[in-house]
């Protein structure tokens, strides 16, 4: 696992604190497929999320959110994991590559599970993400490797169940994200509140 950031109570922190953070792949999907394809670019809407992938827009898209109440907010816009779980995956014997899991964007060298909720994402010149909570995982990873689901849904030692799957944010300001972008962050005034799922 990549080790917590050190956050202060307000301001900014960058990952050059513990070392530089990037994107090391984008990914979109314009259906509901649970994997997502690798691209050279994507673009990022403000309010909205990737352009043309099956999550944009304003108001909720994951299907089950959809059923349940389709006028709620899109909190799920763009989804982030780190590049290091994948490593942490291998070491039990899965080969999980990026974008296989749903993400939006991968990320290396920062512990996007660490992050507070308002936590604010620069990635590359332009666009600006906010963390709104965790991506709850779901029998999917199981459905896509027997066993998967049990690397990123686990109990700590008091018995409370840790979910690995990457976070949820959403777009605050439009820009193009491409792999090899600096990730940059700010975090919320104090109190920090931990992330939760979403």
């Amino acid at each position: 696992m990549v080790q917590p950031l050190e956050m202060p109570e307000s301001g900014s922190a960058t990952q050059g604190d513990l070392m530089q953070a990037t994107v090391s792949a984008v990914h979109r999907s314009a259906t509901h497929s649970f994997s997502k394809q690798p691209a050279a670019e994507i673009e990022l809407l403000a309010g909205l999320g990737v352009r043309g992938d099956a999550h944009e827009g304003a108001r909720v898209k994951h299907r089950s959110r959809v059923k349940a109440d389709p006028t709620q907010p899109n909190l799920r816009q763009v989804h982030l994991m780190h590049e290091e779980l994948f490593a942490d995956m291998a070491d039990e014997g899965f080969t999980v590559t990026p974008g296989d899991l749903g993400e939006n964007i991968t990320t290396r060298g920062i512990d996007l599970l660490g992050l507070p909720v308002g936590a604010v994402l620069r990635l590359g010149p332009d666009a600006l993400l906010v963390t709104t909570g965790l991506r709850n995982p779901c029998t999917q990873i199981e459905n896509f490797q027997s066993g998967l689901l049990s690397t990123v849904l686990k109990r700590d030692d008091d018995g409370s169940v840790v979910k690995l799957a990457g976070i949820m944010t959403v777009v605050v300001s439009s820009g193009i994200v491409r792999p090899g972008d600096d990730v940059d962050v700010s975090m919320p005034p104090a109190p920090l509140r931990p992330l939760e799922r979403v």
